[in-house]
This record gives structure tokens, C-alpha cells and sequence, in this order.
């Protein structure tokens, strides 16, 4: 089902001052391209797809894209920001084929946080050191999420990309052009205490300092 539909316009001034003038008139350039179809230029309501951008979902989607009246079935692509501003400057989709596998970025979501064993029975902590992932699939396959089960895992444990758990039809698109399937994609490291030593030592400094400035 689709989640999110898009209105747009075609596009029909180019460059710079275009785009200025579709900027001050709450609209901003894209391009939809794909599907061994022409590239089509096109403009977007700026604040209604700053909303969708606010989705984790509508990065993951397939979109329905109406252009001035025909729909066509699209995923994000490419979105530029303007650097420090809260506007969006350009968008980039690609038309979706029921046929064509498509690579698109998903996020992760690890569960059973909570539950960890390293985190309740040894105290440490979860370190994400992914987000998100690239998947190739099928439209039909393409997941919201991909999920992480960090419940069994204990300090010290690490799990790779080699060993999430994918659903059917999906697979990791590093993996298939050669990627290094032992890259970490979340650890429990174990907690950092002070010792005793380290605070007697520090007292230890902190007092010689002291007395050395009294003496000076």
C-alpha cells in the first residue's frame, strides 16, 4: 500500500535563476529518471516534502509520484540540502519496474535492547555502528526495515553483516559486488569504570600541583 503520494509539476525553465524563482514561489526542482524511460525535469511543493522527509519511512517506500495528473511508482533517490538551512534544493526518484531489482538504502532497527545480555547482566553498552543498509530486490520484496536482534548478545559480542538476518528476496548489495561481509554492524562494549588506582593517582597528581603552586 502505498504510504505516500507526491504532487509535482513538469519543469519546464532551467538553471540557476529557475530554480531561484521556483524557490521563492515554495517550490524546489527535481528529476524523475528510469525504467529505460526519458529523464523527466519536474517541481515539488517545497513544504510538503520537507513533512515526507521528516518519515524515516519515505526513504524506504515506494512512492506514488503525480505528475500533473499520471501517477508513476517511484523510490527516493537522491535528496540535496541546502548546508545549513532547513530546505530541501533538489530531489532525485527512480521510476520503480515490478521486473528490475532496485538498490535502495533501509534502515536498521535493533530490538530487544532492553532485554540485551551484556547490557543486564554485565553492564554494557550497545554501540550502533550502522543505521541503515543497502538492499537489492524486487519491488515487491523491498522491506520498510531491516531488523537487528541484539537480545543474546553479551560484552564483547559483535554481530557482521554477514550475519544479519535478511528477508526473502532481499540481499545486502555490499555483499553481492564484493563488499567485506566481517564488517561490524553493532557491539556491547563493556562498561568504562574508574579504579580505585586511577582515582587515587589523579588525587595523588591534583595534590602535588597544589602544593607546588603554593610553594611557587
Amino acid at each position: 500500500m502505498d504510504i505516500f503520494e507526491i504532487e509535482a509539476e513538469l519543469r519546464h525553465d532551467r538553471g540557476k535563476g529557475a530554480s531561484r524563482r521556483l524557490r521563492r514561489a515554495g517550490k524546489f526542482p527535481g528529476v524523475v529518471y528510469g525504467a529505460h524511460q526519458d529523464a523527466v525535469a519536474i517541481q515539488l511543493p517545497h513544504n510538503e516534502m520537507l513533512l515526507h522527509t521528516q518519515h524515516e519511512a519515505f526513504y524506504s517506500h515506494i512512492l506514488t509520484l503525480k505528475i500533473d495528473g499520471k501517477s508513476e511508482r517511484v523510490v527516493v533517490k537522491d535528496i540535496q540540502r541546502h548546508p545549513y538551512k532547513p530546505f530541501l534544493q533538489h530531489m532525485d526518484f527512480l521510476r520503480v519496474s515490478e521486473t528490475e531489482t532496485l538498490t535502495v538504502r533501509v534502515p536498521l532497527h535493533f530490538i530487544n535492547e532492553e532485554r540485551c545480555a551484556g547490557v543486564k547482566q554485565e553492564g554494557g553498552v550497545i554501540a550502533h555502528l550502522m543505521a541503515d543498509l543497502e538492499v537489492t530486490c524486487l519491488p515487491k520484496n523491498l522491506p520498510e526495515y531491516i531488523e537487528v536482534d541484539v537480545a543474546a548478545l553479551n560484552v564483547g559480542d559483535t554481530i557482521h553483516l554477514g550475519e544479519l538476518k535478511m528477508p526473502a528476496g532481499v540481499e545486502i548489495a555490499a555483499l553481492l559486488h564484493g563488499g567485506d561481509a566481517e564488517q561490524a554492524v553493532v557491539q556491547v562494549n563493556a562498561p568504562r569504570v574508574a579504579s580505585a588506582e586511577d582515582e587515587e593517582a589523579e588525587g595523588g597528581e591534583s595534590g602535588e600541583g597544589a602544593a607546588a603552586g603554593e610553594e611557587g
